[in-house]
């Protein structure tokens, strides 16, 4: 038994019917606009609903199934062909393609050497957003750094001045602990 349409306002009044009702009586929505959209959601969905697609489709699944069946069939002869070192078997080449060969070799070489990297940038592709967030949690810790540092040099040059300042007053108040001295004058402590 096919469920009803809710969409449908020939069929008895549902949640969905009477919203859309509601939203049409306001003028929210008009009933041209709704069925623009259906036609649109039908469009869209085509291939997934439409029976000649999912026969379609259905029809790749088994071919692919056959396929894997065989393959499964024959996984005891194709392991012995595959552990067959292929070491000294030459495929023929026509001179004409030679230079082609080089160069599809080259790109081989180059690609194989490249593929590590490619890999390491694939994986780490889901884990995009994370790394963001960990570099601007970290940028903001180095700005917090940086303010720390710069208040931390205002106070060494601060502390420098003070103390060019005590060391200019020692030699003087040296010379007038000596010259107190040299009167023999007390100075009350």
């Amino acid at each position: 038994m096919a469920a009803a349409n809710p969409w449908d306002p020939a069929s008895e009044p549902n949640a969905a019917g009477l919203l859309l009702d509601h939203f049409v009586a306001s003028g929210l929505v008009t009933q041209k606009n709704l069925e623009i959209e259906l036609l649109r959601l039908e469009k869209d969905a085509a291939d997934v609903v439409h029976p000649s697609f999912l026969a379609q489709k259905c029809h790749t699944l088994q071919s692919m199934n056959n396929h894997l069946e065989a393959v499964l069939k024959e996984k005891r002869s194709l392991r012995q062909r595959l552990l067959k070192p292929m070491c000294q078997e030459n495929l023929p080449i026509e001179a004409v393609y030679h230079r082609y060969m080089v160069h599809l070799l080259e790109l081989a070489v180059t690609f194989i050497e490249r593929l590590e990297d490619h890999l390491e940038i694939i994986r780490n592709i889901p884990h995009l957003d994370e790394n963001l967030k960990k570099m601007s949690t970290a940028l903001a810790e180095m700005d917090i750094l940086v303010a720390e540092t710069a208040e931390l040099a205002e106070n060494i040059l601060k502390w420098r001045e003070q103390q060019k300042e005590i060391s200019s007053c020692i030699p003087r108040i040296l010379a007038e602990e000596n010259f107190l001295h040299k009167c023999d004058v007390t100075v009350p402590p």
